[in-house]
């Protein structure tokens, strides 16, 4: 068994620690009996454990002082305290300072088991999410625009990267919320033209009439309305980059203009004759294939092979399932700082519905999924409909009380013994109520 996996259990009765040192071992887990907290301490910092088992009263330290140790050396360490009866209150006061458990002599070694595999699990994903932060810290140190360890996303890199030196017009096709522009921004930053504007615009935005005006400018008394001059996009765009979202979208009067700026590198605001040069490189997105639409009339065949110079290709989050939950990492610290709070903490919930959900929205659905996650809100969405007829006073009053023992988990960080304290209720009690409403305490540790 890996090393945050065993187990390191400590008492001073040699009994003891015997025949819970064998519980544990018949259990399948790797233990380590200690009858001192000194020697125990040591062990802990040479190669800490999964889980630790303390008495609290021991000679020497005694257990809460071996916990106080543990949790200056890492707080997210696992401990269980064993107390007689007169030492349940300090135990409690103890959990609510960061101890994983209690459990109040006489216990039966089935009760001390499944405290262990409880602590294990959580261990287990502590661990995990601290491997995936440290990834997570390396990624975005290598470069932040294309956060991923697939082979996918690890091709479109070096791809974006070669195309940025090349300064060509370029194509950028992907789904919904895949990043476009992303990608445009990175081919600005990474070519010549980076000291230069990156100018966007989404031609889906905007009404066709405002459109011409955005990106060619106007001159004063132009048009109705028009009471002074107005740079246009693409002048504003001169040295640097123009990034057109969603160009499909755009008018085929307009294509024709747009046309002429791409061949001849001059634009012509409305209002006058003169014409300005410009240079820029062009990058445009589409999530529809432009190829059909020319076939089909809806857009301009020309202008479709004037910006087909370099096509970049996005790949869709369900083809690069392995970077979901970095993206998700990252997207979820990033809104806990701008909601100012800490991020939280990544429930097995949470892990499943990253690994089970196809992503239709992409990236952009992932990070608005990770600000549901940082605000505490219900993580996979709001809650089913109720049915349209009415509802019997008894099923209110079930609905009513499954959301309140809900909301006091999630307050209580899945920990029952605190839930239940906040409710009023005797633990046992609420344990039932939690099996009837279909509730899982572990979802929101």
């Amino acid at each position: 068994m890996s090393a945050e996996g065993r187990v390191i259990f400590v008492d001073d009765e040699e009994e003891v620690r015997r025949a819970n040192g064998q519980s544990l071992d018949l259990a399948g887990f790797a233990v380590e009996t200690h009858a001192d907290a000194e020697s125990a301490l040591r062990a802990i910092l040479a190669d800490p454990p999964g889980v630790v088992v303390t008495d609290v009263r021991l000679p020497g330290i005694d257990g809460l002082g071996l916990f106080a140790a543990i949790q200056e050396a890492d707080p997210e360490l696992p401990v269980i305290l064993i107390t007689g009866h007169g030492d349940i209150t300090m135990a409690v006061r103890a959990m609510r300072a960061g101890a994983y458990d209690f459990l109040a002599k006489p216990y039966p070694a089935e009760t001390l088991v499944a405290s262990v595999r409880r602590a294990l699990e959580r261990r287990a994903l502590v661990l995990e999410n601290r491997s995936l932060r440290a990834r997570l810290d390396a990624a975005v140190a290598e470069d932040p625009a294309f956060l991923g360890v697939s082979p996918a996303i690890t091709r479109l890199r070096l791809f974006v990267r070669e195309v940025a030196q090349a300064d060509v017009d370029v194509l950028v096709l992907g789904e919904t919320g895949s990043g476009k522009e992303v990608v445009a921004s990175a081919l600005h930053r990474w070519g010549r033209r980076a000291k230069g504007n990156f100018v966007a615009m989404n031609c889906g935005a905007l009404p066709d009439t405002v459109v011409e005006s955005e990106l060619f400018g106007h001159e004063a008394g132009a048009f109705t309305g028009a009471l002074k001059k107005r740079v246009g996009r693409i002048a504003h765009a001169d040295g640097g980059t123009l990034f057109l979202d969603e160009i499909e979208s755009m008018a085929l009067t307009i294509q024709v203009k747009l046309l002429r700026v791409l061949q001849e590198r001059v634009v012509e605001p409305l209002g006058t004759n003169a014409v300005q040069p410009v240079d820029m490189r062009v990058v445009a997105a589409t999530k529809i294939d432009l190829g059909q639409a020319a076939a089909q009339g809806t857009f301009r065949d020309d202008l479709y092979y004037r910006l087909n110079v370099v096509s970049v290709e996005i790949p869709p989050l369900r083809d690069r399932r392995e970077d979901v939950a970095l993206l998700f990492e990252h997207f979820l610290r990033k809104a806990a700082a701008r909601f100012n709070r800490e991020p939280p903490p990544v429930t097995p919930a949470i892990r499943e519905h990253l690994s089970r959900h196809s992503w239709p929205g992409n990236v952009r659905e992932l990070g608005h999924f990770a600000e549901r996650c940082a605000l505490g809100l219900s993580p996979t969405g709001p809650a089913p409909a109720e049915p349209a007829r009415a509802s019997t006073l008894a099923e209110q009053m079930d609905r009513h009380e499954r959301g309140l023992i809900r909301d006091e988990l999630i307050v209580a960080g899945g920990d029952v013994r605190v839930a239940a304290e906040a409710l009023g209720t005797p633990r046992k009690t609420l344990y039932d109520k939690i099996a009837r409403h279909g509730l899982d305490p572990n979802d929101y540790r």
